[in-house]
């Protein structure tokens, strides 16, 4: 048959399999919190598949802010933005990135075609800009005065940090050094490596940065090569992880695993508790498994994939660790099942009224596995000393339409120089400014 009448029937197959799965029977905000509950899982034949269609914002399209708050274009027409890091200066840098190709060896198959069609209809096929750019400025309407390439050629950038002179950026497959000097619009001196990251097949490809306190130190995630470890686990030797990187050396040791995918990383009020914002696994329902916030030891093992949120045992995974499963840390907070929490930053700084003083901001990219739709906004956590406490309150919503189409999903979140809140979205490709209602620029 020829290509072309054989479209027709795959996409017809493809909506047939969107229609099935289940139907949450808990609120999303059941799988918060604290305390969060962990019904029994619900598994079907076929998987829910829920994405909402990428469509984007209006010329003058914007989010909508919580009660007290603003939202300004910060920047628009970026391509993919999904991480940012603020500078010392206040200069903003955004990494326009996405997925790295797939080896050959890690393609082909039913559900890697069908996840493709997913990820198309979500705005996350897109090839990777393997860019930098860098905006400096504020106008009176709260947009970026200027904007100019900073870093490119790189290989599918994620995480930056700035540690003296040096800024270290996470690629998808190494973390690299480059000379900086404040104020500086473009690097063009080569990159030096410091070490490698897992690669190769990436299903889960970003790899976030932050340095120590002392900037002695770097730390890295990587998240897993799969969902389950359906590809066995030699293929998720050191991932599922945090490194800790040594900033003098570049050797590497484990620092926590068992994180299925662990994004966000922000230093806890404290300033010395290293916290991060996990995805947690898919196909158990709805309601299962909510993804996650917690802080994070040395050493801790957090349980994927042999269990989820403690000792609660994924039957999935052959064969089973009961030994593994009876250390495993029960996390922090959890987040909502499936709604991609990605973005974390801490509070400290910003000049946003109350509730948003004391607690962390999540950037929510939204689910594809729950019915109905999860995340697509940007959520604080409170904290009540240095634990995460109390309910969650919505920073930034409106990023779904009425009809269920996403105009953007946030991604990364950080607080600029003047205490606002900035927020990535990959799909709008813009970054959003979030400041005080009654706030001067």
């Amino acid at each position: 048959m020829r290509i072309r009448y054989l479209l027709p029937a795959l996409v017809a197959v493809a909506s047939l399999v969107a229609a099935c799965g289940e139907v949450a029977r808990l609120p999303v905000e059941a799988g918060m919190g604290p305390r969060p509950e962990l019904p029994a899982p619900n598994t079907t034949l076929i998987p829910t598949v829920n994405t909402a269609k990428a469509v984007g914002w209006s010329e003058t399209g914007l989010p909508t802010p919580a009660s007290g708050l603003a939202v300004t274009a910060y920047a628009r027409g970026l391509d993919h933005p999904r991480w940012l890091y603020v500078l010392p200066n206040g200069d903003v840098l955004v990494a326009e990135t996405n997925a790295p190709p797939k080896p050959p060896e890690a393609s082909g198959g039913i559900k890697d075609w069908a996840a493709g069609i997913v990820m198309k209809r979500a705005g996350a096929r897109t090839p990777s800009a393997n860019r930098i750019t860098l905006l400096r400025g504020l106008t009176p309407d709260g947009a970026a005065q200027t904007r100019s390439v900073f870093l490119e050629g790189l290989n599918s950038p994620f995480g930056m940090a700035l540690v003296g002179d040096q800024l270290y950026i996470a690629n998808a497959d190494a973390v690299l050094r480059f000379p900086y000097q404040t104020g500086q619009t473009r690097i063009d001196a080569p990159g030096v490596k410091v070490t490698d990251l897992p690669s190769g097949r990436n299903h889960h490809w970003t790899k976030n940065l932050i340095a120590s306190a002392d900037g002695a130190k770097l730390y890295a995630t990587v998240g897993s090569n799969s969902n389950v470890a359906e590809n066995g686990m030699a293929e998720e030797e050191g991932r599922a992880a945090i490194w800790e990187i040594d900033v003098a050396s570049g050797a590497k040791r484990l620092y926590a695993s068992g994180l299925r995918n662990p994004v966000g990383m922000a230093w806890g009020p404290d300033g010395k508790t290293l916290w991060t914002a996990v995805n947690e696994r898919d196909e158990l329902g709805s309601d299962l498994v909510p993804d996650y916030m917690t802080s994070v030891r040395d050493g801790g093992f957090y349980g994927w994939p042999y269990s989820y949120f403690g000792q609660h045992v994924d039957t999935r995974v052959k064969p089973p660790r009961p030994d593994l499963v009876a250390q495993a840390i029960v996390p922090d907070y959890a987040l909502g099942p499936h709604t991609a929490s990605l973005g974390l930053a801490w509070s400290g700084g910003a000049r946003l009224p109350a509730p948003f003083i004391h607690g962390m901001f999540v950037g929510q990219h939204g689910s594809w596995n729950r019915d109905p739709r999860s995340g697509y906004k940007v959520i604080f956590v409170p904290f009540t000393g240095t634990r995460a406490d109390g309910q969650a309150q919505d920073v930034l919503t409106g990023f779904l339409d009425d009809a269920g189409q996403a105009r953007g999903r946030p991604v990364g979140v950080a607080l600029d120089r003047q205490g606002a809140l900035l927020v990535a979205d990959d799909v709008g490709n813009a970054i959003w400014r979030v400041s005080a209602a009654d706030a001067a620029r």
